[in-house]
C-alpha cells in the first residue's frame, strides 16, 4: 500500500512536526493579559510547565507576573527558541518581571499521583511562591486549585506573553538540572536529550536498566529489559568519607 501524501505530494508530517508547525503559526502577544488588565487585575501571572513527557526527573513549573512598563521582546513558546536565546530571554524575564518563580515536582511524585497531577502541583507551587501575590493567572491549558480568577488558555505558551516567559523559565531551570544529572547519570545522554525518549536514551534504558530518577510508571521505563542498576560512582558516593 502506498504512503498517503499531502496535498502538495510531500510526506504527512508526524504529530509532533504538525504541532511544532502549528505552533509557529501562532502569535505570541499581550492579548489576554490586556484583557485581565481591563478587567482590573493588576498583577497577572502566566504559568506554564516543563518536562511533562520526559522519562527522567523532576517536572517543573514557572509562574511570572510581566511589569506592563516594560516589553520585552521576542517571547515566545520556550520549544521554538534556541538554547542561547531562552537564556538570553530567562536573564532578561528575572531582570524586568514583577515577580516570577519556579517549582519543582520529583520523579518519585510523579509515579504516585500521574504526570497531569504533578504537573498541576508543580504550577500551584510556583504560583504560591510569588511575591507579591497574583490576581489573574493565565495558564497553559489547565485550571489550578487557587483561588484568584484563572484564564485557561489552549497552546498559551505561543499565544499569551507571560505564559511564554513562564515557559522559557521553566525550560531554562529543568535544563539545567538535566545537566547536573548528567553527571550523576552519565549512561543516558541527559544532557543532550534532558530525559526525553531520543533512541539513544532508549537503548541506555534497555542496556543499563532505570536509575532512581527515572519515572518508573512510564512506559518505557518500566518496559526496559534489564534491571535498575546501581553506578559504580553511587556507591562511591555512598562510601564513608576518607579520613584526614
Amino acid at each position: 500500500m502506498a504512503t498517503p501524501t499531502q496535498p502538495d505530494g510531500s510526506l504527512p508530517l508526524s504529530p509532533a512536526a504538525a504541532k511544532l508547525r502549528l505552533l509557529k503559526r501562532l502569535r505570541c502577544t499581550l492579548k489576554f493579559e490586556k484583557q485581565a488588565w481591563a478587567a482590573g487585575a493588576r498583577r497577572v501571572a502566566g504559568v506554564d510547565e516543563a518536562g511533562r513527557g520526559s522519562l527522567f526527573g523532576p517536572v517543573v513549573a514557572a509562574a511570572v507576573i510581566l511589569d506592563p512598563e516594560h516589553r520585552i521582546r521576542g517571547l515566545r513558546d520556550s520549544k521554538l527558541l534556541t538554547a542561547a536565546r531562552r537564556e538570553e530571554l530567562a536573564e532578561k524575564i528575572r531582570e524586568h518581571s514583577l515577580a516570577r518563580a519556579v517549582a519543582a515536582v520529583d520523579a518519585a511524585m510523579i509515579d504516585r499521583i500521574n504526570i497531569y497531577q504533578a504537573s498541576r502541583l508543580a504550577m500551584l507551587e510556583a504560583v504560591t511562591q510569588l511575591a507579591p501575590a497574583p490576581d489573574h493567572l493565565l495558564v497553559d491549558a489547565m485550571r489550578l486549585e487557587h483561588p484568584c480568577p484563572q484564564t485557561s488558555i489552549i497552546h498559551g505558551d505561543a499565544r499569551s506573553a507571560s505564559i511564554a516567559a513562564a515557559s522559557i523559565l521553566a525550560k531554562v531551570e529543568r535544563d539545567r538540572m538535566l545537566e547536573e544529572f548528567d553527571r550523576l547519570y552519565p549512561a543516558y545522554g541527559l544532557a543532550a536529550n534532558k530525559g526525553y525518549s531520543t533512541p539513544h536514551h532508549l537503548r541506555s534504558l534497555r542496556s543499563h536498566g532505570p536509575s532512581p530518577l527515572h519515572r518508573q510508571s512510564f512506559a518505557p521505563v518500566w518496559n526496559a529489559t534489564a534491571t535498575q542498576e546501581m553506578l559504580e560512582f553511587m556507591a562511591e558516593e555512598d562510601a564513608d568519607p576518607p579520613e584526614n
